[in-house]
């Protein structure tokens, strides 16, 4: 609230843009140095001063407006001091719909994409989790943005899959039997070449292999749809590889025009990318586009499918860092095709003690479905022994999701159930419990028969903190929108919960002299919690 007057007042006396000086405000470690500050070294440059003397020089011209206690310089930064009571004023006065905007773009989100071949495993979890944790946040941002998930259904796992699949099988059956052909097919590679035969046979639109390939994959779907539905994960549209089969046939003759596509000596379609920042990471930098018998692979439907999704506004997609060298290929491949290329958010892998990384071929893993039931069993387990209320399901989820969230997408998280499922410390239940407590003390309150006028008291450090760290929820979700980074949401709510449990602890609610003002100060921190949990898909509950 503060930042946004505080940006409008260095923004007319340095002329510099709102969204740079946005970026460069800083919240400060120690209340001594203000609420907000502002770094003068960019100016030094333009203005042909010392940063120190840029500093002073604001301080004096500046004028105090309202709201604002005291603006000082301190070295090359200039200090905002924020009036605590007007401060105050505006949190207890937000509504429910606080930190969010009506205006935004067309984003075309493309997150989760397993491939539709069994029950997806926990490691693979966490691109749909944080996938939706980026949905919300742009949609709070007044963003329309379209869930996509796009369906690989032409691929070399279908086609295995397709050589043991009957029609009775159910989506529960489809790993066993993945795994089992997996493993006859390293044993056997004649195995492999049926596998080759039907992709060939799809491609080329036989009956029969193509009704067979759409069961395998309806029979996958829907099973997937259903597991991601129950933890709160829906897509707006599902898109088929198969859908862009004509179109990525299209791609391979605008390639030809370049002089880089040729058939190297196993007779497959590739793109010479030897002169592209690529040569410093691969061997051999070319990009493989069709197999030897002329169908087409992945890579190539893939840049049709990116290059449809682009025209419908901006692009985002989320991938794990296994992925990275094959995304700057395909991107590679859109600069010289002269298309935009998508933001990409890469997240690394899921690690469970004992087992590591998981693999669906060879599997080991463990599924989504099972880890839910087993983290619900357990949550049900705590809940009795605090002898508390609360949903468990909405327990265990809270605690997957969160822990999957609370780090940054670039590092590997090593998962621990019983850790996550606790009640106290930097956990999904932990800020569960701290809504349902806020909840608790609002519900007694109906019963108080206090009507006095609310009137800002002297606040104590335990308000000033609380209310500082509600007014910043709307900046701490623009950066988490920005940088497409769901743990700056998490790390945020923990804080806030921390900051409201210690208030809680340190000033008297119920029939305190304060109790209305306070009472508003609950509330507030009540909608602000629900809004952050939203964003990392955490649903509350007003009981635990």
């Amino acid at each position: 609230m503060f930042k946004e007057k505080i940006i409008d007042i260095i923004a007319k006396e340095t002329k510099l843009n709102k969204e740079n000086i946005a970026e460069l405000i800083e919240t400060p470690p120690e209340d001594i140095l203000g609420d907000y500050s502002f770094p003068c070294f960019s100016l030094s440059k333009a203005l042909k001063k010392n940063p120190v003397e840029i500093a002073q020089d604001l301080a004096r011209k500046i004028v105090r407006s309202s709201g604002i206690e005291k603006i000082e310089a301190k070295g090359p930064y200039l200090n905002f001091f924020v009036d605590k009571k007007s401060l105050a004023e505006k949190i207890i006065s937000i509504t429910s719909d606080y930190g969010k905007q009506k205006q935004g773009e067309k984003i075309i989100l493309e997150h989760t994409s397993v491939n539709p071949n069994a029950s997806p495993h926990l490691g693979r979890t966490r691109n749909s989790i944080i996938g939706d944790s980026i949905y919300r946040t742009l949609t709070f941002l007044g963003n329309k943005v379209e869930r996509h998930y796009y369906i690989n259904d032409v691929s070399k796992q279908i086609a295995m899959l397709a050589l043991v699949f009957k029609n009775s099988d159910k989506f529960k059956d489809l790993l066993k039997k993945y795994i089992d052909i997996s493993k006859k097919i390293e044993k056997n590679p004649k195995l492999e070449k049926k596998v080759f035969e039907l992709l060939h046979k799809f491609e080329h639109k036989d009956k029969e292999t193509v009704k067979l390939f759409r069961k395998i994959v309806e029979t996958a779907v829907d099973g997937q749809k259903k597991l991601f539905s129950e933890i709160g994960i829906e897509f707006d549209y599902f898109d088929y590889e198969s859908e862009f089969i004509e179109h990525g046939k299209q791609i391979l003759k605008e390639l030809e025009k370049t002089g880089k596509l040729f058939k190297d000596e196993e007779g497959r379609m590739v793109l010479d990318q030897k002169l592209t920042p690529l040569i410093t990471k691969m061997k051999s930098p070319v990009f493989v586009l069709t197999r030897s018998d002329s169908t087409g692979l992945y890579p190539l439907r893939d840049l049709a499918y990116t290059i449809e999704k682009c025209k419908k506004g901006k692009n985002i997609i989320v991938l794990g860092e296994d992925q990275k060298l094959y995304f700057e290929q395909l991107c590679e491949t859109l600069k010289l095709l002269k298309k935009p290329c998508p933001e990409v958010v890469h997240y690394s892998f899921v690690l469970l003690k004992g087992i590591g990384k998981m693999s669906t071929r060879k599997g080991e893993l463990v599924l989504l479905e099972e880890f839910l039931n087993e983290a619900g069993k357990k949550a049900q387990e705590e809940i009795k022994k605090r002898k508390t209320k609360g949903d468990a399901k909405k327990v265990a989820i809270s605690a997957v999701k969160y822990s999957m969230l609370k780090n940054e997408n670039n590092r590997n998280i090593v998962f621990d159930l019983d850790e996550s499922l606790k009640f106290e410390g930097n956990t999904g239940p932990y800020l569960q419990y701290s809504y349902a407590r806020a909840s608790s003390i609002l519900k007694n309150a109906e019963k108080s028969s206090g009507k006095n006028k609310i009137k800002i008291p002297n606040l104590s450090a335990q308000e000033i903190s609380l209310i500082k760290k509600i007014d910043k929820f709307p900046q701490l979700v623009e950066n988490a929108g920005r940088t497409m980074n769901p743990s700056i949401i998490a790390n945020y709510s923990h804080e806030l919960a921390q900051s409201f449990n210690e208030f809680y602890h340190s000033c008297k609610v119920l029939g305190s002299p304060e109790e209305n003002f306070r009472l508003k100060i609950v509330d507030a921190f009540r909608i602000t919690l629900k809004n952050s949990l939203y964003l990392l898909g955490i649903d509350v509950m007003e009981e635990m």
